[in-house]
């Protein structure tokens, strides 16, 4: 689809099209479907990510929530959304021996545990042993760190999505 396409989409078009880019959250398209046209995904992006930050704490901890673990029971059952699936096959998270399933799940506990969230990390570019690494570094992060890093993480892998998804 293209920028203009999407500009001039249905509200519900516009939702259903960008539901996906932040994880189980379309209120995120919804709050910034009437403020188009955006005259560059860059402005589209920008719109959304200014859109969670004003959505207040409660609505960004619901959309850090929204997040799956990374290699984590759900995606070994396939129940992640495409976007989730893509993401974690694109940094070899699909391939885990089962000692790495296992570590993942033990780092996953533990920083669920500390931050009552998942951890959150864009993993294009990625791998296993990075993301592990990662995980056992943001682990030492107090719980505001750790809130202001997933979102950030989050703007990353909206980003992403954005870029693969408009033409």
């Amino acid at each position: 689809m293209t920028l203009d396409e999407l500009n001039k989409a249905s509200v519900k078009d516009f939702v259903m099209v960008l539901g996906g880019i932040f994880e189980h959250s379309p209120w995120v398209p919804e709050t910034v479907a009437e403020s188009r046209p955006f005259s560059s995904v860059e402005d589209l992006h920008a719109a959304m990510v200014a859109a969670v930050k004003k959505a207040g704490q409660v609505a960004q901890l619901r959309l850090i929530r929204a997040h799956p673990d990374l290699a984590g029971k759900a995606a070994r059952q396939g129940s992640l959304t495409a976007e989730s699936t893509s993401e974690q096959k694109g940094a070899g998270l699909d391939r885990l021996t089962n000692s790495e399933f296992e570590e993942f799940h033990r780092l996953n506990n533990a920083y669920q545990s500390r931050f009552g969230f998942p951890f959150i990390l864009a993993v294009r570019g990625h791998d296993k042993h990075s993301i592990m690494a990662a995980c056992q570094q943001r682990l030492c992060h107090n719980a505001g760190e750790e809130v202001a890093e997933a979102l950030q993480q989050i703007a990353l892998i909206a980003r992403f999505r954005l870029d693969d998804l408009i033409a």
